[in-house]
């Protein structure tokens, strides 16, 4: 019976750091956690591991390779930033290469990836409006069609957890109540829809929006649009690219003040993060790459290169908000926004033990998933967990 501890300076929960903690872990399940009356040998930080909910690829992989090999490489990659756990996000493509991104993705699950756990698939395109297209391929882009979603939630069988659409279709409303009844989580993306018509989706059973101000009709003081649903209506849950690229820091701050802990850290990461300059694909869309910055061949911001410690990083300057409650924003947050909160996102006794270690400087320098290592940097000491029933 697998059996460890880690003795921490601090530990981090939703109600702040505990000191000077012992952390006990069986069979990938934190079983126990514990004040210590003894000095901590170890000036090390353990925090929750961060969810990405929304990301395309990373390192030259993209979910849309329908590969085990790519969706393995952004697993190990997302672990060395901190990730524990992700949902691989499609774009729009022929139904073809859709469904064979969400059979890889159910196939992988069972499979199992070596780094982040992988959550799901997540199914952003094709059911938007052209005039917020941005890297979607208008030819390609189509209003809700239920026939289509069931045969693909059938293929998923149960790996398929979120699908975002734009609700101006005049079906929209009718498929957000029935996806609901089949407990699929739906967001509002590249939508060119007013404020009541979304507002009328989240009443639905709609659960937030996609990547808020990016893709949306904006706020106008008298036509405040999705970007003004999404800052106004409790319990939207609202994604948002904090790289500095997509949205402006103030904006940032605004959606902080606004939305709280309904405001959801992604990357909407895509296959060119931690790749050099030049050119890539989104889909079918060849796209450019400069100083971290991703557009079409039109300009369009086609996703983006963000990592998510990096994005806990700016919401925390951004916001003149402390780094441990930014954490939350990419670790706990995301967890209740997809009703895992009772497994994953949070240090606490019969959870699974994915973690997070840090330096005193606030350095990743480790990441465990169920308990194991998947990540750690030349740094990490092996002395900081221990085995006393070996001992």
């Amino acid at each position: 019976m697998e059996f460890k501890q880690i003795h921490a300076k601090q530990v981090l929960t939703p109600v702040g750091w505990l000191d000077n903690v012992i952390v006990t872990i069986q069979n990938g399940i934190i079983t126990d956690i514990t004040p210590s009356d003894k000095p901590c040998p170890n000036q090390i930080k353990l925090l929750p591991a961060l969810i990405d909910t929304h990301i395309h690829g990373v390192m030259g992989a993209d979910t849309m390779d329908a590969t085990h090999e790519s969706l393995n490489t952004m697993s190990n990659f997302l672990a060395q930033h901190g990730v524990g756990a992700f949902l691989a996000t499609t774009v729009t493509e022929s139904h073809d290469k859709i469904e064979a991104a969400l059979r890889q993705v159910k196939n992988s699950i069972q499979q199992g990836v070596t780094g982040a756990t992988l959550l799901g698939s997540y199914l952003e395109g094709p059911f938007f409006n052209a005039i917020h297209k941005g890297a979607h391929p208008e030819a390609l882009l189509q209003a809700p069609d239920r026939a289509t979603i069931e045969k693909w939630l059938i293929l998923a069988e149960g790996t398929l957890k979120c699908i975002a659409l734009a609700p101006e279709y005049p079906n929209a409303l009718a498929i957000i109540k029935w996806l609901r009844h089949q407990n699929i989580r739906v967001m509002i993306g590249h939508t060119n829809a007013d404020y009541q018509t979304t507002k009328a989706a989240l009443l639905a059973g709609a659960s937030g929006v996609v990547h808020c101000y990016n893709g949306m009709s904006g706020l106008h003081h008298r036509n405040p649009g999705v970007v003004g649903a999404a800052l106004s209506i409790d319990h939207c849950q609202t994604e948002i690219i904090v790289d500095g690229h997509h949205v402006h820091p103030a904006a940032v701050a605004i959606a902080h003040k606004c939305c709280g802990e309904n405001l959801l850290l992604i990357t909407d990461a895509m296959r060119a993060t931690g790749m050099p300059n030049g050119d890539y694909y989104l889909g079918q869309l060849r796209v450019h790459m400069k100083d971290n910055v991703v557009r079409t061949d039109d300009g369009n911001l086609a996703g983006s290169t963000l990592t998510l410690d990096c994005a806990v990083n700016n919401l925390a300057n951004f916001t003149n908000t402390s780094f441990d409650k930014a954490w939350l924003h990419g670790s706990y947050y995301p967890a209740k926004a997809l009703g895992i909160d009772n497994t994953l996102g949070s240090i606490a006794p019969d959870k699974i033990a994915n973690l997070v270690v840090l330096n005193e400087q606030n350095q990743l320098i480790a990441t465990l998933v169920k308990g194991n290592i998947v990540y750690q940097s030349n740094q990490f000491n092996e002395q900081y967990i221990t085995h006393p029933k070996q001992v």
